[in-house]
This record gives C-alpha cells, sequence and structure tokens, in this order.
C-alpha cells in the first residue's frame, strides 16, 4: 500500500507539472521509477512535445498570415492609384483614338483588382480566425447599436443598387458579441442581401427577443435560393451555379456562422427560390461568464 501511495503521488506531480506546463523528462531518473511511472513520463513528455509542436505551428501561420497580409496591401494599394490616375489621363484626353473602348477594358482592370483585394482581406480574415490568431470575445452590448453601425457602413451599397434598408428595430435589448466580428458576420449577410436583390426592393431587419436569444432578421425580397443549395451556402468557398457570374467568392456566409459559432450563437435561413431569403442570426443574451 505504501508503494502504491508513493507511486500515486508522483504520477500525480507529474501531471500537475505538464498541466503548468513545467515537466521535464530530465528530472526523473527512470531507474528509479516504476513500470507504470516510466509509461507514464514518456507518455507525458510526448504530450509536452506535441504541444510545443503545436504552438509553434501557430506561430508560423501566424507569421504567415501577417506577411501576406502585409506584403500585398501596399502593391495593391498602387494598383489602384495607378489605375485611377490613368483613368483621369483618359479622361483628358478628348481627342484620343479608341478612347471609349480604353476606358471599358480600364474599368474591368479596377474590378478586377478590387475583386482581387476582396479576397486577400477574407482570406486573411478566415485563416486568423480559423488559427484563433484574433479571438471573438463576446461582451455585453446593446442590439440596437450593432444593427444601426451595420446598416451605416451597407446604406451607399444600398443606395447605389436602388435597394431600401428598412431596420424595425427599435428596442434597447442587450445580447453577449464581439462587436467588430460580429459586425462583420451581419454585414456579411446584409451584403449579399443588397447583391442578390433587385433595384426599388427592400431588405427589412428585425429583432426577436426570447428568454436566451436575440434573433435579428434580415429578411430580402431577392432572387431565393434553391432547396438544394440550402444545406451547402455556409460552406467555404461554395458559391450556387446560378449566380456564379454574380460578384463575391463564397465566404462570407462561412465567415458569419464560424463567429456566431464562436460566441456561442447560430444562424438559420429561410428561402424560396424566386421570392426572397431571410437569415436569421442568433445571439447568446446572457452567458455566465459576463454575470
Amino acid at each position: 500500500m505504501m508503494f502504491e501511495g508513493r507511486t500515486l503521488k508522483r504520477l500525480n506531480q507529474m501531471l500537475d507539472e505538464a498541466m503548468e506546463g513545467d515537466f521535464q523528462e530530465s528530472d526523473y531518473d527512470e531507474t528509479q521509477l516504476s513500470k507504470l511511472e516510466a509509461k507514464w513520463k514518456h507518455f507525458l513528455g510526448a504530450s509536452v512535445l506535441s504541444a510545443e509542436n503545436t504552438r509553434q505551428e501557430k506561430e508560423n501561420v501566424k507569421s504567415l498570415v501577417s506577411d501576406i497580409s502585409h506584403q500585398t496591401k501596399t502593391p495593391m494599394t498602387n494598383i489602384k492609384l495607378y489605375a485611377s490616375l490613368l483613368e483621369e489621363s483618359l479622361r483628358s484626353e478628348e481627342s484620343m483614338e479608341h478612347q471609349e473602348e480604353s476606358l471599358e477594358l480600364l474599368g474591368e482592370i479596377i474590378r478586377q483588382t478590387e475583386k482581387l483585394d476582396f479576397l486577400i482581406q477574407s482570406l486573411t480574415k478566415m485563416s486568423r480566425l480559423e488559427s484563433n490568431i484574433l479571438e471573438v470575445i463576446p461582451q455585453k452590448g446593446e442590439i440596437g447599436e450593432l444593427i444601426q453601425r451595420c446598416v451605416e457602413e451597407q446604406q451607399a451599397k444600398a443606395e447605389q443598387k436602388q435597394v431600401k434598408l428598412e431596420n424595425t428595430y427599435e428596442g434597447r435589448g442587450i445580447a453577449c458579441y464581439d462587436m467588430k466580428w460580429t459586425r462583420e458576420a451581419l454585414g456579411n449577410i446584409l451584403d449579399n442581401a443588397i447583391k442578390y436583390s433587385m433595384p426599388h426592393q427592400t431588405i427589412r431587419i428585425s429583432v426577436t427577443e426570447y428568454e436566451m436569444y436575440a434573433a435579428i432578421s434580415v429578411k430580402d425580397e431577392g432572387i431565393g435560393i434553391n432547396q438544394e443549395d440550402l444545406p451547402k451556402i455556409f460552406g467555404r468557398f461554395y458559391r450556387a451555379q446560378k449566380v456564379q457570374q454574380n460578384e463575391g467568392v463564397g465566404i462570407g456566409l462561412y465567415l458569419a456562422r464560424e463567429i456566431l459559432k464562436r460566441e456561442n450563437g447560430y444562424i438559420k435561413v429561410k428561402s424560396k427560390l424566386g421570392e426572397g431569403s431571410e437569415f436569421i442570426l442568433y445571439l447568446q443574451k446572457n452567458d455566465a461568464s459576463f454575470n
């Protein structure tokens, strides 16, 4: 019994050291350990090594994502600047032959550059989120403020498309969410709603408050989603066949779902082809960690 007690005590000590990050295999002389203790020592040593490798891999990913983001930012900014200067120069040459054709080609270059810039930014956000480089940290905040800020950010795009954004929520409800990342999620939903709406249609934003969740609804009158596509739309890079020619890269809905998942929330969709779509974002109202 004394031997068993000593063994258990030493096993417990090893585990405590491993949990605190202080475990070192060299601290234990294998000749003085029992067979069970020796196996425990090797297991913990391998676990500590695996944890260190995972940490190092995460650091490498973090460094790579930061480098990509930094290295692509300046060239993209320069391309946009030069394209803008070239457009200005072309428009000033009133007698230039094939001016309209040149402006048309330049316009396509600008559109493709903006698409590439959007893709790089989306991939960077996705990588940072998936590798936990940037954490989603929910805090209690007003639902109305979140919606208002998102509507303001999307207003210009809606006006350009001649689509009306109608926010019907006037309450003062509170939910637990990360303002930056949840703005990204709700903004992506609004962006899609605008993109797939026709001119003079309306997008309605409303809120239903339940005991545990606040449900933010974004309902449009747009093209709708085919029933067979509904289970797939939250996948990375997934785009339905009928919208392949539309602007977008298929990351927005994936990001929205992942962000809400990290806030202990979730997202649902209701849609019929040709009758519009409704995306409902469920934000947790109360969390024990915030009480």
